[in-house]
């Protein structure tokens, strides 16, 4: 604890103008110890991430079940906490972000009876499906990947040791975790265990006539013919999907790790039962809990599979620039509910066409130091529970200030240029300056110059009208006529 005070005693230094070159490029050297604040789920507050590491910020965010293609909700986690990575690592601060596969489940099973194909082929499948789309959508990486099958053994040393501890039980067809042990289980939903009829959520559809308290959910469930299964003291079988996670998340990142993250759906029972695990056991779980809200359709209901109203991922990302959920996203906070419509999708790519062709415009100011002050508001913006509304606000005002200081001739055009660069890599939104200008449109640009020289205005605009045509914007600027798709 003593470091963390350490790091908070820093907390009122600001970004200045310092700047920094690292690994090649130029980057602002903001505070090492900043002062983002996150919504808490455990305590329903907002509150300064703490970092168990100096400098150092361990996460783990539930990934997916790859058993379909990755639908908006999907979409949105991920980008939520793409966001959060690369501002942090923005920030000056090392990220370590272990996200998991669940590559065996019943939804799995269930698809691979349902098609008469191996659940290996399945799962393997969606994965790569899954990591191709997350990079048309510019999520980086996990750190980690840990894949369910991975760790079967240690799942199964975790059970033994709530079963010899009595926090568990075993029934005839798995083992199960006794809620009633875990003094404060319901502590996410922010229920007490009385109000708590069912905490197994769909997936819980074993045992219920023998469970010890309706909330009490599956650690181990013991397989039925021809389905995948491992050994363990209890019988074959395979684990729960609630015991996955906790087991990664402790092996990778360590008890008391810094931050546990996933959709507002998770948080219970799936959060909830991996914490009560961990409780159980009496380890360190997580110290900061961070949800983020739902995809909902135009009437405000979640979408889901269950529902039938999920759109796919993929198809969106085939109809339009992908960047432009991004964009959308960045738009809304990450709390609350966001709906996803024609609409606002197509304002989300009119408004990436507005910071390329600003892109384009200033690709020769590439390099400047950034306006510290712009940067510093940016941040307060970005710390304030990451309210990507309000930060991308300031980004947009920004690119306006800088165009009319480029109009005016302005010199402090530069520093806002560069200032619009850096918030932009802060929030992973990546801007298309466009390619080279063909030769003959090119030349016909010089023509449009020269003609205007000559005040010969008439051949000026029929020039300016054929490049028009050819799908160019044409931008006179004191330097000459500029062109950019």
């Amino acid at each position: 604890m003593g470091e963390v005070r350490a790091g908070k005693s820093l907390r009122a230094t600001t970004i200045g103008a310092i700047t920094d070159f690292h690994r090649g490029r130029r980057v602002v050297a903001r505070r090492l110890w900043g002062m983002l604040r996150l919504f808490d789920t455990a305590t329903r507050e907002v509150r300064e991430l703490a970092m168990r590491e100096p400098g150092t910020v361990s996460i783990y965010l539930c990934g997916p079940t790859v058993y379909g293609p990755p639908h908006l909700g999907h979409g949105r986690a991920t980008l939520v906490y793409d966001v959060l990575r690369r501002y942090l690592e923005f920030s000056g601060i090392t990220v370590r972000l272990a996200s998991n596969i669940t590559d065996i489940d019943d939804k799995i099973i269930d698809r691979a009876n349902r098609e008469g194909r191996p659940w290996q082929e399945i799962t393997h499948k969606c994965e790569s499906v899954w990591f191709d789309a997350m990079g048309k959508l510019g999520v980086a990486r996990p750190t980690d990947v840990p894949h369910a099958t991975e760790y079967v053994d240690q799942m199964v040393a975790m059970i033994g040791e709530l079963v010899a501890a009595d926090r568990a039980y075993t029934t005839s067809d798995g083992v199960y975790l006794s809620v009633e042990s875990v003094p404060d289980y319901g502590l996410l939903a922010n229920q007490h265990l009385s109000d708590l009829l069912e905490g197994g959520g769909e997936r819980e559809v074993f045992g219920a006539d023998q469970k010890r308290h309706p909330a009490d959910f599956a650690l181990w469930k013991l397989s039925k013919p021809g389905e995948p299964s491992w050994p363990s003291p209890w019988g074959d079988g395979r684990p729960g999907w609630h015991s996955e996670c906790v087991v990664m998340s402790l092996d990778l990142l360590g008890e008391g790790f810094d931050l546990h993250c996933g959709g507002m759906d998770l948080k219970f029972p799936h959060h909830e039962n991996e914490r009560a695990q961990a409780v159980a056991l009496g380890k360190r779980f997580a110290n900061h809990w961070m949800h983020n809200g739902f995809v909902v359709d135009a009437e405000g209901e979640k979408m889901s599979k269950s529902l039938g109203n999920v759109a796919n991922l993929l198809d969106l990302m085939e109809h339009y620039d992908a960047r432009a959920y991004r964009m959308l996203l960045l738009q809304s906070h990450y709390r609350g509910p966001v709906t996803i419509g024609q609409d606002n999708i197509d304002a989300s790519v009119k408004s990436l066409q507005g910071l390329d062709a600003f892109a384009a415009r200033t690709s020769e100011l590439a390099g400047a130091t950034p306006d510290a002050d712009v940067l510093a508001r940016f941040c307060d913006r970005m710390d304030d529970d990451l309210d990507t509304p309000a930060a991308t606000a300031m980004l947009f005002d920004t690119v306006r200030r800088a165009n009319a200081a480029l109009d005016a001739g302005d010199p402090s055009a530069a520093a806002l240029v560069a200032a619009v660069s850096e918030m932009c890599r802060a929030m992973g939104l990546v801007l298309k300056a466009g390619g080279e200008v063909p030769a003959e449109a090119a030349a016909k640009a010089a023509a449009l110059d020269a003609a205007r020289a000559a005040k010969d205005f008439a051949t000026a605009d029929t020039l300016r009208a054929e490049l028009q045509a050819d799908g160019w914007t044409v931008e006179t600027t004191k330097a000459g006529t500029k062109l950019r798709r």
